[in-house]
């Protein structure tokens, strides 16, 4: 075996090895999704309190991509990754510790293993590729990121259904799946040279001035994705429950699954389009699917609900993988990790203002209207961020 085909595979291993700690971690960061009823049931709150435990998970993740995004830049990749995967682990052992507060501090630990991981693997996916595979490298970290959100409610919707101790087992078998994927990354390769540790948190405007077109364009567009992912997320299963009656919290994993599974087969389906093209149309079924969503709410409609998440989630695939391609692939190798976090940064703003917002309206309207109004503001919004790409891309 020659010495290039030597190099491709143990790229290739390193980022399979890559991707599963990126999946495995992802999806440890959505398993309560569907376990909300239960904790309403056990700790006696409501909804309000359940959508500002979702925001403290988008707190932490705003936290660590701000303090830690361009760490891995100066320290390397692998130990960066490695305190997102401990963060990740002492998140589910929290989790299994039956108190209210806990949840909030879980929620937390869960959002900074998030914030850490998400830009450190992308740039680490990206630095493995060849030059010319990068755009394909960035299709797989997008793709991992969201299917390991969808595949957390389903794998704790599942455990929570048919298996014993429903609110532990989930975090149990993700803590030992964090431990198997730690193992992987340890024969991972270095990518980057240490250049010594100091904490440097991301400035605003601190993207480099080659990259700022394509990354406001991406960002317009993963905004309104998120904004949509964040919304959905957060009253689905509330909804679900109080205003649909279903209560099978695996079926309640599945809704959510529609849209972010969705989103995964979006990027895949999207990936030989253009930037210019899939931005655009990537935001425009966005605000189709968030259209569907407010009917969907208004009239108590499981089927359209999930049409429209299904909608939805295949916007916001290919809006997600277009920027996120595009910024990573126009950000210069030794910032990579910031830009990527910064973006990131961007996204999660967007996945925490809807959330606290419909939970604070429901409270003063009732869920329904609440949703219903929400939706047609995500909807407005993924409407004029299609304008703005399609606009944008016309001027390149």
């Amino acid at each position: 075996m020659s010495a290039v085909q030597t190099q491709v595979r143990t790229r290739a291993g390193a980022t399979v090895a890559v991707a599963a700690a990126f999946l495995v971690t992802m999806i440890g960061t959505t398993l309560p999704t569907p376990l909300y009823p239960l904790y309403e049931q056990r700790f006696g709150f409501g909804g309000f309190v359940v959508t500002l435990v979702f925001a403290t998970y988008a707190v932490g993740v705003g936290a660590a991509l701000v303090l830690l995004g361009g760490l891995s830049d100066r320290i390397g990749r692998r130990p960066v990754l490695a305190l997102g995967l401990g963060f990740a682990l002492v998140s589910s052992l929290v989790f299994l510790i039956p108190a209210e507060a806990t949840l909030f501090v879980g929620r937390f630990l869960s959002g900074v293993s998030a914030g850490i991981f998400t830009g450190t693997a992308t740039a680490t996916i990206l630095d493995l590729a060849p030059a010319d595979r990068k755009p394909r490298a960035s299709l797989v970290a997008a793709a991992v990121n969201v299917l390991g959100l969808g595949l957390g409610p389903v794998v704790a919707g599942a455990l929570a259904e048919f298996a014993p101790l429903p609110l532990d087992l989930s975090y149990l078998v993700h803590a030992a799946a964090v431990l198997v994927v730690a193992a992987l990354l340890w024969r991972v390769p270095e990518t980057v040279a240490s250049r010594g540790f100091r904490i440097e948190p991301l400035r605003v405007g601190g993207v480099p001035p080659e990259v700022r077109g394509t990354f406001v364009r991406a960002a317009i567009g993963g905004f309104a994705g998120f904004a949509v992912l964040g919304l959905f997320t957060a009253v689905s299963p509330t909804l679900l429950g109080q205003v649909l009656g279903v209560t099978n919290h695996l079926a309640v994993g599945l809704v959510v699954f529609s849209m972010l599974g969705s989103s995964a087969l979006g990027q895949l389906l999207s990936a030989r389009v253009s930037e210019r093209v899939a931005l655009p149309a990537g935001c425009a079924a966005l605000a189709v699917g968030a259209v569907l969503i407010g009917v969907a709410v208004a009239g108590g409609w499981l089927v359209l609900l999930v049409v429209g998440a299904v909608v939805a989630g295949l916007g916001q695939g290919t809006s997600f993988r277009a920027g996120l391609g595009a910024v990573g692939s126009a950000a210069p190798a030794d910032v990579r990790g910031a830009v990527v976090a910064t973006f990131f940064l961007v996204l999660y703003v967007a996945i925490s203002v809807p959330v606290v917002g419909v939970g604070a309206a429901s409270q003063a309207v009732g869920l329904v209207p609440a949703g219903v109004v929400f939706s047609g503001l995500v909807a407005l919004l993924a409407a004029v961020a299609a304008g703005l790409t399609l606009r944008a891309a016309r001027r390149v």
